[in-house]
Formats: C-alpha cells, sequence, structure tokens
C-alpha cells in the first residue's frame, strides 16, 4: 500500500505518513530513521530525512533513560562507525547524547583519542558480525575513557595520590555524562572495573600480577589494555607481557616475572630508583632516610643495638649501608631504635 518494495529495491528508507508530524508525535524516530538507514544501508527519502536536523532539538524533552537505550542500540547494531558518521551527516552527533558529547568535544578531542574510539568502534562491529557477545559496559568505557584520563592527570597534577585521583574522576565523568538512568549501577560497576585496572596493569609483581588474571572481568580490562596499545596510548610490550602471563604454565609465568624482576633490578639502580625502588621506599617513614647528621655520624650503642649487631663499624663510607638496613628491619622490630634515630618520642613503652 505504501510501495514499500520499490524502496526496498532502490534502498530508500521512508517515513509513513507526515514526517514533521510523526517526528513530533515521537522525537525518538529521528534517532530510529536515522539507525535503521545505517543499519541497513540505505539513505533516507528527501522528505524523511528533511526535518531532522531542525526536529532534533525535540529530543531535548525526552527522557534521559530512553535516550541513553536508544544510544545503546544505536551503538551495538553491528554498524556503529556507520551510525555515527550518519548521526554527523545529520547534525545529531553533538547536544543529544552527552557520551558522544565527549567524544567529539573538537576542543579537546585528539588523534589518539579519535583513533581509540575509532578502533573500540570496529572491534564491537567485528564481534557483532561474528556473532559474539558485546557489553554494552565496554563499549561505554571505551568511549568515556580519556574524559576520565583528563580528569584523572588534573587530579594528580594537583597532588592527589593515583587511585583516589582516578576514582575521583570516574564519580566526576559519570555525574556529567551518564546521569541517573536505569540499570546504572551494573553498567557503572562494570565501566569503574575496566579502568581501575589500568594502573594495575603497570605493577608486574608476583602478587598482583596472579590477583588480577583471577578478577572475573579481567579479559575486559585487559582488552581495553590492548586497544590502548594499538593506539599507541600504552606501551606494546605490556599488553603483550599481560597475553603471555594470562595464557601461560606456570613455568611461563615465571619465567616472564623474573625477566620484569631483572629489568627492574638493573635500570632503577642507574636511573637513581625512580621507578622500581621508589613505590617501596615511599611506604617507609621518611624522617628515618632524612637527618643524615644524626643518624649516620652518631649511631652510639643503643642505635647499634636495636638495628644490626652483626654489621661492622666500617667508617663513614658504609654510612649508606647502614641506613638501608635500619630502614628495612624497622617494620620487623626496630621501632625503638629507628624512633630513636630519627629523634622522636614514640611512647610504644
Amino acid at each position: 500500500y505504501h510501495g514499500g518494495l520499490g524502496d526496498v529495491k532502490a534502498r530508500v528508507l521512508r517515513l509513513i505518513g507526515d514526517p514533521v508530524t510523526r517526528y513530533r508525535e515521537d522525537p525518538v524516530r529521528i534517532i530510529r530513521a536515522v539507525r535503521f538507514a545505517a543499519k541497513l544501508g540505505f539513505t533516507l527519502e528527501p522528505s524523511t530525512a528533511a526535518p531532522v536536523r531542525e526536529l532534533g532539538a525535540l529530543l531535548a524533552n525526552v527522557p534521559a533513560s530512553r535516550l541513553f537505550d536508544e544510544m545503546v542500540k544505536l551503538l551495538q547494531t553491528g554498524h556503529a562507525l556507520a551510525s555515527i558518521e550518519a548521526l554527523r551527516q545529520h547534525g545529531l552527533h553533538r547536544g543529544v547524547f552527552p557520551i558522544l558529547d565527549a567524544v567529539y568535544d573538537e576542543a579537546r578531542s585528539t588523534p589518539q583519542q579519535q583513533t581509540f574510539v575509532k578502533l573500540a568502534l570496529a572491534d564491537t562491529d567485528r564481534r557483532v558480525a561474528e556473532d559474539k557477545a558485546v557489553a554494552p559496559s565496554f563499549l561505554l568505557a571505551c568511549l568515556l575513557w580519556h574524559d576520565v584520563l583528563a580528569g584523572w592527570q588534573q587530579r594528580k597534577a594537583a597532588g592527589e595520590h593515583l587511585v583516589p585521583a582516578l576514582q575521583q574522576a570516574i564519580d566526576a565523568v559519570f555525574d556529567a555524562r551518564v546521569g541517573d538512568i536505569s540499570g546504572r549501577g551494573k553498567l557503572g560497576a562494570d565501566m569503574r572495573e575496566i579502568w581501575m585496572m589500568q594502573p594495575r596493569f603497570e605493577r608486574r609483581q608476583a602478587n598482583t600480577a596472579f590477583a588480577l588474571i583471577e578478577q572475573p572481568r579481567f579479559r575486559a580490562g585487559f582488552d581495553f589494555l590492548r586497544l590502548r596499545a594499538d593506539a599507541g596510548e600504552a606501551p606494546t610490550e605490556l599488553a603483550e607481557w599481560w597475553e603471555d602471563f594470562s595464557m601461560g604454565t606456570d613455568d611461563e609465568r615465571e619465567a616472564l616475572l623474573t625477566a620484569v624482576r631483572e629489568a627492574q633490578r638493573s635500570g632503577p639502580r642507574r636511573s637513581g630508583s625512580r621507578r622500581g625502588a621508589a613505590p617501596a621506599d615511599a611506604s617507609l617513614p621518611a624522617p628515618v632516610l632524612e637527618p643524615e647528621g644524626e643518624s649516620q655520624r652518631a649511631p652510639g650503642p643503643d642505635e647499634v643495638d636495636g638495628t644490626d649487631a652483626a654489621a661492622p663499624d666500617s667508617g663513614a663510607g658504609d654510612a649508606p649501608a647502614r641506613k638501608r638496613r635500619r630502614r628495612r628491619r624497622k617494620p620487623a622490630g626496630g621501632a625503638t631504635a629507628a624512633a630513636d634515630a630519627a629523634g622522636g618520642d614514640d611512647g610504644n613503652a
């Protein structure tokens, strides 16, 4: 009755009835028309396409949760790249979906970010084509990652510690880009876990590595790391190491850990303990290190008894070695001597 067969042959998508009236009845039809055209590879019939840009402002009256559901459908049809391009052609890529605003903000966008997003969308399309499961949390984590990254770096530069800075950046992005929508709790928990894994991938110690690969969301976190490496944002060697470790035998895993330990052992000593030793040293009290005039030159009998009775009196040349021994042994029982060396009244008695 409506010439549908002819439109199919001509690969044209036409809205039944008056397009302006239909769009005003339900503005979400604007998004669906664009999505169906992108999914099918059709073009919008001229009278169907003409009001889209003008009436796009009506989408501001649609509940955020409904728009969010439409956006997830748009990105998980298996034609995410085509859908985003169709939105761009019709002027709907900005000002409709807050999450896409984060991606296509020209003022803050970088080539690396655009490469990362395109890789994520292409990977999603590939998985749909291969009939594999697609988690919306993973794709949304990819789209919002650089918003999180910018907030994270800003807070670290302001003096906030690494993990709290990342948590605060995540909270800020959720409030600004996701809002209060149904299902945010589960999506948010999965996205947060993917993001929080990223700094943990940098720490390749045995306890961290074995605990990380046992996490339920490890594979999603690793796929995220691999995308970052493909986009040039993370070292390729790091992604390859974790892939080898997660799939290796016990002997292969031990060999990988040994190689990392040897690299860390040789690298930091030449560079002044910047990366390998700094995290361990940072957990120890600073006063034990700093008052060199008191702790190195005048240890006295009381201090020697509290540190290492077997240490020979080697003079000023061995003073740094004695200082390092006190720092390691202080948590195990040398608290009194270390406190004396620091010149403090601990009151442990």
